[in-house]
């Protein structure tokens, strides 16, 4: 019986490096694939779509993913695109909206899926906003700068949470029947 655990273990945590290794991909790769950069001032953004996969982790398969395909698949895209400099930051605020939205996701705090779903992203936002102005501000030395990106903070996530937010109970579903 001790050796049925360890296999179920083994199962599980097999599935779990998997799960994380297709979201870090995805988020990867859509934010390499589909990007336009917005002529705002400062940095002006870039918006993309792997916030998408990023959320759908975390609203799938709670905290842990969300934080790892967020932190991973972006500072990926930093390190290999010209962002190096900002592959430190995008790892922590990208990992953190990933983990606030996949806590609220696990916890459910409101019972209403569209509701909690909705205040999870609006506190991402927050995150994604203040983090990226605080990373603008000390990279370059300037802190009205990066007011110019911080539309095209929130439109980039309020984009992939439209996708997301209907996309992930279909996936939940999907996945639920497939077990």
């Amino acid at each position: 019986m001790k050796q049925g655990s360890n296999a179920q273990k083994l199962n599980s945590k097999t599935k779990i490096i998997a799960v994380y290794a297709i979201f870090i991909a995805l988020t990867y790769i859509s934010t390499w694939l589909i990007n336009i950069r917005l002529p705002f001032v400062g940095s002006g953004g870039l918006i993309h779509l792997g916030n998408v996969p990023m959320l759908i982790a975390a609203l799938v398969f709670g905290w842990k993913a969300g934080a790892v395909a967020g932190a991973f698949g972006m500072a990926l895209f930093d390190l290999t695109s010209g962002w190096v400099l900002w592959s430190p930051f995008t790892f922590v605020i990208v990992g953190l909206m990933g983990m606030v939205v996949g806590l609220f996701a696990e916890k459910k705090p409101i019972k209403n899926y569209v509701i909690n779903s909705i205040i999870s992203v609006i506190i991402a936002i927050v995150i994604k906003v203040g983090g990226y102005y605080l990373a603008e501000g000390i990279i370059y030395g300037n802190w009205v700068a990066p007011i110019g990106s911080i539309p095209g903070n929130i439109i980039q996530v309020s984009v992939a949470a439209a996708i997301a937010i209907p996309v992930a109970p279909l996936l939940k579903k999907i996945l639920k029947y497939s077990e």
